[in-house]
């Protein structure tokens, strides 16, 4: 997940809604995989990396090397621009014209599920490659007791820091989930770094709001993790039928609250040209994993990823990033399938994983990796997924509303509105959305 990803997330999925939400779930197979192909397929797959960068470059070549690998599966690899993927998808959802297999981002899966656009892949996954994904891929693929999407990788979230800066104000260096920063011991940090000539110390990214984008899907990704942090959450998973009591409860009032502090104190860097840590200007970034190369090249010796401070009893992370599905419109799951299977090739998610700079998302794949192999720097984010302190995003085809309305209250309390009315105007906007829709009621068992 880069940042132009996250930012792309929420405009996906909210426009795919736009077109499709008032449709009723459809029923679809059991078993999408047999163990055999049904005859010689050809198959087309629709990728959004683009043909220019080096993800699609790569993809590109996978695809090339598949096809010349075998003769019962040809795949037809097609780049949609990523500035009209998302109006694509609808339009070809809209006419029953959608390709094969299909890439999506991870929230994106517990709508198209819903909505019946895809095939569940159970019957697809040997037990010995489930057993080889990171856990965080296992549950963001999966909806309604079934699994229907498989990513090749996932994305990483914590906080980038300057060791040599932080131990000249005397603060310490977290070495794990276990030892994380209070936010009371990480206010006081900030603090000291204003002291020692930081005037702007906290790099938040808030240049990956965009006026084209008032609400990017980067403030859910980074942020709903505070509120978990607390014991809060942006929907109650036991019903996923309010938000009511979990997204404007105490907890995460006084979790978003210590947030907007770290604003108001004016300790947050605007960013505005994206380099606030790389120029030197902030000494800790709260970013994901698609920061490494450039801050590493930066400060190649001074450079360390730890977890997020800890707003409440948990320590919490975000996760999720891009996966494949087959859809409805493909009729030999089988062939669909061997196509992804060999995405999922150990050599062939680390050659992924080395372009686009993302966690492997095989536990084969960690261990080819010497950045996120045991002991490697930017192995904090395999613990991550795999502690089961990141967690998926609310997997509910209600997600469209619920990104919206989070993303909304966290701008609103970021320019000093009142968390507690910006939490609960949220919870309207996403009661509303669950009633008129009937809660997202469904056929599938």
């Amino acid at each position: 997940m880069t940042r132009r990803l996250v930012a792309c997330i929420g405009v996906l999925v909210v426009v795919f809604v736009g077109g499709c939400g008032s449709q009723q779930p459809q029923k679809t197979a059991d078993r999408t995989c047999t163990g055999k192909v049904g005859h010689k397929q050809s198959i087309v797959v629709w990728s959004h990396s683009g043909t220019v960068t080096a993800e699609g470059v790569e993809l590109r070549r996978q695809t090339a090397e598949f096809n010349a690998s075998q003769d019962e599966v040809h795949v037809q690899l097609v780049f949609i621009p990523q500035a009209i993927y998302a109006h694509t998808v609808q339009q070809a959802a809209a006419s029953g014209a959608l390709p094969d297999v299909l890439e999506f981002d991870g929230p994106d899966l517990y709508y198209y599920a819903w909505a019946g656009l895809l095939r569940p892949i159970d019957s697809c996954i040997p037990a010995r490659l489930r057993a080889d994904l990171l856990p965080s891929l296992r549950a963001q693929g999966s909806y309604a007791g079934r699994t229907w999407g498989v990513g090749v990788f996932d994305s990483g979230l914590g906080l980038f820091i300057r060791p040599s800066i932080l131990r000249q104000i005397g603060a310490r260096i977290p070495q794990g989930p276990a030892d994380v920063w209070s936010t009371s011991e990480f206010t006081t940090i900030l603090h000291r770094l204003r002291a020692a000539g930081y005037r702007q110390p906290l790099d938040m990214k808030m240049n990956y709001v965009t006026p084209a984008e008032a609400t990017p899907e980067w403030f859910t990704y980074g942020f709903s993790p505070i509120v978990w942090s607390a014991g809060g959450d942006l929907i109650n998973r036991s019903t996923y039928r309010t938000a009511d009591g979990v997204l404007n409860s105490t907890a995460s009032i006084r979790a978003l609250t210590i947030m907007q502090s770290w604003f108001r104190e004016g300790l947050v860097n605007p960013d505005v040209n994206d380099q606030a840590f790389v120029r030197g200007e902030a000494p800790i970034s709260w970013v994901g994993h698609w920061e490494y190369a450039a801050y590493h090249q930066a400060f190649p010796n001074d450079l360390k990823i730890v977890p997020l401070p800890r707003f409440g009893p948990l320590p919490s992370s975000g996760m999720g990033s891009w996966q494949w599905g087959i859809t409805t419109s493909c009729n030999d799951g089988e062939a669909c399938w061997r196509y992804l299977a060999f995405l999922l090739r150990p050599q062939q998610v680390r050659a992924t994983t080395q372009v686009n700079g993302a966690v492997p998302g095989t536990y084969s794949a960690v261990r080819m990796s010497p950045n996120f192999e045991p002991g490697g720097p930017e192995h904090p984010y395999v613990e991550l997924l795999t502690d089961g302190i990141a967690r998926p995003r609310p997997q509910t085809p209600a997600y469209p509303a619920i990104t919206a309305a989070f993303a909304g209250a966290i701008l609103k309390i970021t320019k000093g509105h009142g968390v507690r009315q910006a939490l609960d105007a949220a919870v309207g906007q996403i009661d509303g959305n669950l009633a008129a829709n009937q809660y997202y009621k469904t056929s599938e068992p």
